[in-house]
């Protein structure tokens, strides 16, 4: 299959993969427009769940059978973890329960580097996840803290305001990989360069990302990244990347019994054991869709290579369709990228208002009728509030590669019956 077409996309192949998919809802099928706030799981991670609590079930660092069986189990899932996110040393794939906890437990590290009068330079685009576990660091470490605007008429970054902000050579840029709000990508490697040019550790929030393109943190030269098993087909898991010599060194809160090495002092507490089983499960999912795309990729890496480049593409056609639908109905704004020349700016997340009725009442009406959507700010406080859209936010849908371009024509119908 030629991943460079998205019509040869093998929607129906994923669909399979996916058994919650083939829920009725009031004898229509239900259709998924929720996948920012979590996207549905593969079979292969449900019985990966299922098989690791049947067979394998004990803590790690055991002398017998099922504990032995649970460190090969954990070492197997961060190395599909340092394979999906293009690090080279899985030792430096922290689990934990969510990106926020992770991120918060980093922040109180990175805080106890920081000295009063220190800067910290945050966005507009984030969710607050990436906004206040660093403002209240500052605060403990008596930083400034500086948020770099959003252009209100495309919902990106201002890059300009960002080199003003870099210009007082902060300790640290915390930035999203891609708004979970309006889908905008941020262009992480020009990011990257410019904060370590002004002497910054670059933390990135690759939650949103995830689902939609192929992280490759050696490539961008980032420090540290986040991410959410849950926004990429599998279970409530949360993953922290970073940079081996820095995990190694940061004062890390940890218990006295646990180890001073990599990863185990990042990790608190027992961990999620049968939801990594299922992380590493989501992984080769995506990896399997990578082979079905392109058969003669050899390795995970390269079958995930493929995998997202037949995901971008055939994402782009779903967006190009949603956003050319929309733009005929003139009673609904949507914010952020809308030129169809600037698809690879933006992933399929889209961000609406309508000019009668609520974003509230368009998501229990639409809810009711089988089509899953999303209402509010999503967390995505720092934006909802620059963009005048608080206290109702926006409607969101949000596209993922097992939607489909009859679910599309489905919603417009719904939309114009509202």
């Amino acid at each position: 299959m030629a991943t460079n077409d998205a019509s040869l996309f093998d929607v129906a192949w994923c669909r399979e993969q996916f058994p919650a998919l083939s829920r009725l809802f009031r004898g229509k099928p239900v259709v998924h427009f929720d996948g920012p706030a979590g996207t549905q799981v593969a079979r292969r991670v449900v019985d990966a769940v299922g098989r690791y609590l049947v067979h394998n079930n004990a803590n790690g660092n055991g002398l017998f059978v099922t504990s032995r069986e649970s460190d090969t189990a954990m070492a197997e899932a961060r190395q599909a973890m340092a394979d999906l996110l293009g690090a080279g040393d899985p030792e430096t794939i922290v689990f934990g329960p969510n990106m926020t906890s992770l991120t918060f437990a980093l922040s109180c590290a990175l805080a106890k580097t920081w000295q009063p009068g220190d800067h910290v330079v945050l966005t507009r685009l984030e969710h607050d996840a990436n906004v206040t576990p660093w403002v209240m660091a500052a605060r403990q470490a008596s930083a400034h803290v500086e948020h770099v605007s959003v252009r209100r008429e495309d919902g990106t970054l201002n890059m300009d305001d960002l080199a003003a902000k870099l210009s007082r050579q902060p300790r640290l840029v915390a930035v999203t990989g891609a708004s979970n709000a309006l889908g905008s990508l941020t262009p992480l490697p020009q990011i990257v360069r410019l904060a370590h040019d002004a002497g910054a550790l670059v933390f990135v929030d690759g939650v949103h990302l995830a689902p939609h393109r192929l992280i490759d943190v050696e490539r961008w030269g980032c420090d540290f990244l986040a991410c959410s098993v849950y926004k990429f087909f599998g279970p409530h898991v949360g993953v922290l990347w970073g940079r081996r010599e820095l995990m190694a060194k940061l004062p890390a809160c940890k218990l006295r019994p646990v180890p001073d090495t990599l990863p185990s002092r990042w990790m608190h507490g027992t961990p999620n054991q049968e939801g990594i089983a299922g992380a590493s499960a989501a992984v080769e999912y995506l990896a399997a869709l990578g082979r079905h795309c392109r058969p003669e990729a050899t390795g995970r890496r390269a079958a995930l290579e493929a995998a997202f480049e037949a995901i971008a593409a055939y994402e782009r056609r779903l967006s190009a369709k949603l956003l050319s639908e929309l733009a005929k109905r003139p009673e609904i704004k949507v914010w952020g990228i809308t030129d169809p020349a600037r698809l690879d700016e933006r992933v399929p997340t889209l961000a609406l208002t309508h000019r009668r009725l609520p974003p509230r009442k368009l998501a229990a009406d639409l809810g009711n009728r089988g089509i899953f959507v999303w209402h509010g700010n999503f967390y995505a406080l720092p934006l909802t509030e620059a963009l005048g859209l608080e206290p109702e936010g926006v409607l969101r849908v949000g596209l993922v590669h097992y939607n489909t371009g009859e679910e599309i024509d489905r919603l417009m119908e719904t939309l114009d019956q509202l």
